[in-house]
């Protein structure tokens, strides 16, 4: 059973998880976010899923591997901050979080953890195969009807003055 949200009560702040990876669709996400929390407070907290690659047996390999992608995720949780101080959004605090693991079940443990997450935002993909992996399996898959939080899918072929229009 998954824990009662407490964003709002005293001592806690409302957070937006994004999933954050190197998908275009992402910075749409980001953007969202941001624009809602400049309206009604909060703060974004920016998830890194390392996933394994089947290098179990090869624990050196493993361990490179796992290397090599929390460099890659604080390089990008580098560069989604700089797009949100130069699109004007220098006031939105966020956090950072890197797990191991898969994807989906990354989302949900911190869901669990984190009581103060209120909402997740997702990019969907404009490619014409669909939204992209992650939105069909959290919001479209089986998980869709028991996830603990409300999940936004913000397009991902909106315009930064789009995205402020809508949020």
């Amino acid at each position: 059973m998954m824990k009662k949200r407490r964003s709002f009560e005293s001592g806690h702040r409302r957070k937006f998880l994004l999933v954050v990876d190197e998908s275009a669709e992402v910075e749409s996400a980001l953007y969202f976010a941001a624009s809602r929390i400049q309206h009604s407070g909060g703060l974004i907290v920016m998830i890194f899923v390392v996933e394994p690659q089947g290098f179990h047996h090869w624990m050196g390999v493993r361990q490179v591997q796992i290397d090599e992608e929390t460099n890659k995720a604080r390089a990008l949780f580098r560069l989604f901050r700089r797009k949100l101080n130069i699109a004007g959004f220098e006031s939105v605090g966020t956090e950072e979080v890197i797990r191991e693991g898969n994807k989906a079940e990354a989302i949900l443990k911190l869901i669990e953890d984190d009581e103060d997450i209120a909402l997740l935002v997702l990019g969907a993909a404009t490619d014409v195969k669909g939204p992209g992996p992650l939105v069909s399996s959290l919001a479209a898959g089986s998980v869709a009807g028991k996830f603990p939080v409300p999940i936004t899918i913000v397009p991902g072929n909106l315009a930064l003055d789009d995205i402020r229009a809508l949020a």
